[in-house]
């Protein structure tokens, strides 16, 4: 079953809950792709097609050598600083035509105008972009990495962009709170912290994981499972572009915290990345941002 508007950028949508460099797989094991531009720069100068496995792409960032992580005074004198982000990640961070745009998009260029240097863009499969930190092909990532402790033994986390978590729906009468699913089936996507977080819930039962949200979005209508449970921005968004689907938004699973992620040991840039970051909160930007893109406050707040 197709959906007009449920395409491309939602394919990526809930990857900042997959695990460390663990794409999502179908049962045959081929990985799933998100859209791309037609190639990755890597520091190394050699263009990786964007077709290639995220897991080709990850051992291949892991095994070229590696560069020394800029510090903040060798950014600072070179007047820019580069940064990768996925481009298939709507409305956080997408291309409209040829121009990479959107919510992390639009607050990176703000933040780092706040620190003094340019930014350039390095587009880069998500599930790529942690090898890549390690192997310091650029100097920070802004797309959607949610914070986890797996996460945080390899890159350092800047301060949340904004919070978002897990998020129970279902066809009208079926089940909307975590009491409800004991013995249902629940539809989540595969290689996502979601699956692991749906077996915790007492009684549920069967856990069907499907390598992508229009595949669980599908499986829902079908009647192929019960509820499905994904992150709370992407089900509030595919609902708005199919309100004639006829589901209901459950409880709430968790709270997930979403950051910049750079090299580990690398202080100072940490340091001025999250004072860009307080800057453009503290002077109206970021509030701006939010309501362009999200109509509410996605900001973390204690």
């Amino acid at each position: 079953m197709m959906f007009k508007g449920f395409g491309g950028p939602f394919r990526a949508m809930a990857r900042a809950r997959a695990g460390y460099l663990a794409p999502a797989l179908s049962s045959a094991g081929a990985p799933s792709s998100a859209r791309a531009p037609s190639s990755v720069e890597t520091s190394s100068s050699v263009a990786v097609p964007s077709r290639a496995p995220a897991t080709l792409l990850a051992l291949m960032l892991l095994l070229a050598p590696a560069a020394q992580a800029r510090d903040w005074k060798t950014i600072q004198q070179s007047g820019t600083i580069t940064a990768a982000t996925e481009g298939s990640f709507a409305p956080f961070n997408y291309y409209e035509g040829p121009k990479l745009t959107g919510f992390e998009v639009e607050l990176a260029e703000a933040l780092t105008q706040k620190i003094g240097v340019k930014l350039v863009w390095k587009p880069l499969p998500f599930d790529a972009q942690l090898a890549a930190i390690r192997g310091d092909r650029f100097d920070f990532a802004i797309s959607s990495h949610g914070y986890t402790a797996e996460r945080a033994k390899v890159v350092d986390f800047a301060n949340p962009h904004y919070c978002t978590g897990g998020q129970l729906a279902s066809l009208k009468g079926g089940p909307l709170t975590l009491a409800n699913l004991r013995g249902k089936s629940v539809g989540v996507l595969l290689g996502s912290t979601y699956v692991e977080a749906v077996k915790k819930i007492p009684g549920v039962g069967e856990v069907k994981t499907y390598k992508s949200e229009p595949e669980v979005f599908s499986a829902l209508l079908g009647h192929k499972v019960d509820a499905w449970v994904s992150d709370r921005l992407l089900i509030r968004s595919t609902l708005q572009k199919h309100p004639e689907a006829g589901i209901d938004i459950g409880e709430p699973l968790f709270t997930e915290r979403v950051s910049m992620i750079l090299h580990k040991d690398n202080p100072e840039l940490l340091a001025q990345l999250n004072r860009g970051l307080a800057e453009v909160m503290k002077d109206g930007t970021y509030a701006r941002l939010s309501q362009k893109y999200f109509q509410s406050d996605i900001a973390c707040h204690p």
